[in-house]
Order: structure tokens, then sequence, then C-alpha cells
């Protein structure tokens, strides 16, 4: 079950299908923290609600400026990219290089290939091919009860780490936090 919960929440994140921010973040209340720790929320030492504040935030562009966070040319149709005015350090790398997606926050590092990293990090394999590798580990799954609707979602961090072909000669290093609902309530009829 864990494998299938990162490969499904691994896969879109870092391959994009949509930069946007997703539905469930949208819902959230408005934030007003400030200069978030983006190694932490990149080694995925952070909640879910703390990637979410960084997500609403980065909705007005002036918000990011004021972080100190520069937008970049889209190089990648699926990520939204910036240039830190100070240098971050994760997984032993320092980078000014972050990219977001739906729901994963990602260190764009100047590694080569990945693959050097994922072992050191004990990553599963997903996908390693010479052009593509794609790697990832489920740290964290909490499964929660809404107390309105009694709908159950499941919230997951996972660390990945893979390589894109916009980016040559380096690799993406993050965390994805991610938000499953289950629309069944507890009085729904099953099948």
């Amino acid at each position: 079950m864990k494998g299938r919960i990162w490969t499904r929440a691994l896969a879109p994140a870092v391959m994009g299908l949509s930069a946007a921010v997703p539905a469930w973040a949208q819902a959230q209340p408005e934030d007003t923290a400030t200069a978030p720790d983006l190694a932490a929320l990149i080694g995925c030492e952070r909640e879910t609600a703390d990637f979410l504040a960084l997500t609403r935030t980065l909705q007005d562009p002036l918000r990011a400026v004021a972080l100190g966070w520069r937008p970049l040319p889209q190089r990648n149709l699926f990520l939204s990219e910036y240039a830190l005015v100070a240098p971050i350090r994760v997984f032993g790398h320092e980078t000014r290089h972050v990219a977001l997606s739906a729901d994963n926050i990602v260190a764009v590092l100047d590694l080569p290939d990945p693959r050097p990293l994922a072992r050191e990090l004990d990553l599963e394999t997903l996908i390693d091919t010479p052009q593509k590798a794609m790697f990832g580990r489920e740290l964290r799954s909490d499964e929660r009860i809404d107390p309105v609707s009694g709908a159950t979602r499941v919230e997951s961090v996972i660390l990945n780490v893979t390589n894109v072909d916009s980016h040559p000669g380096q690799t993406l290093a993050g965390c994805s936090y991610s938000i499953e609902s289950n629309t069944e309530t507890p009085d729904s009829p099953t099948e």
C-alpha cells in the first residue's frame, strides 16, 4: 500500500499534472506566516499545513518577492521556479534554486545523476532508465476524519529525487505533501 501511495503522489507531482495550487489547498484559511523554513519543507520535516501556507503566499507574486524569491523563466510547463536571495542547504548540497508543482517542493541541485543521492537517502526506485530516474519513500501517512463531513482524508509526506528533461545535468530533490480525500462518509451505503 505504501509503495502505491508514494508512487501515485510522486509521479504527478514531479512530472507535473498541474502547477496550480490543488483545490484542497485553496480551501484552507489564509495564513499570514512569513519566511518559511525552506530546507525543512524540502527535507520533509514540516507538515502539510506549512506547505499549504507557502503555496498560498506564492499565489501573490509580490509576497513571493518580499520573501526573497525571484520568479525564473518557466523551463518546464509543470514547475514554477524561483531563485532565492540566500542559498539554502538541503541533503548536503547548497542551492539558490527551488521549484514547486501542485503538491511538491524541490531543490534544483547541480547533480548530473540523481542515483547517488537516492541511494544516500535510502529511497525506493520507481523508474530507472538511462534517460529517466525517479525515486521516493513515504515518510508519513496520517488518516484523519473530518469532524464536519465525516469524510476520511489521508495526508502523505513523501521524499523524492528525480531528473527531468527540462533540467539537464540537474537533480530535483524534495518533498511531496499530498492529501487524498475519501468521498464516502461512514453513513454512505457501500456496494
